[in-house]
């Protein structure tokens, strides 16, 4: 008995996703892989502009097929020159320390 492997994919909705954020928010992009659990995993893309965006996908091994399948998308790990490159807007950081005082 053997066991046929696959290639992770990424869908085209997801492929597409990133391709349209890339265009938005300038080229390079770079692209950070978080497992999420049983859910899969988050791409997390930081735009040229500092724009941040996601794209969920079902796997970390998806995540990285698809930084694969589009150009000028970089994988990137949470160093300090992809935080840097992020700009977070001080709406967003109300938004998320009114949560942490929440809970």
């Amino acid at each position: 008995m053997s066991e046929e492997q696959t290639t992770p994919t990424a869908t085209r909705k997801q492929v597409a996703s990133a391709r349209a954020f890339a265009t938005a928010h300038g080229t390079p992009v770079r692209a950070v892989v978080e497992p999420i659990g049983r859910s899969g995993a988050r791409v997390v893309l930081v735009g040229n502009d500092g724009a941040v965006g996601d794209v969920m996908v079902s796997s970390v091994d998806v995540g990285t097929a698809l930084i694969d399948a589009v150009d000028d998308v970089e994988k990137a790990s949470w160093d300090a020159d992809t935080v840097g490159a992020a700009a977070i807007g001080a709406a967003h950081r109300r938004k998320m320390g009114r949560s942490l005082l929440r809970g």
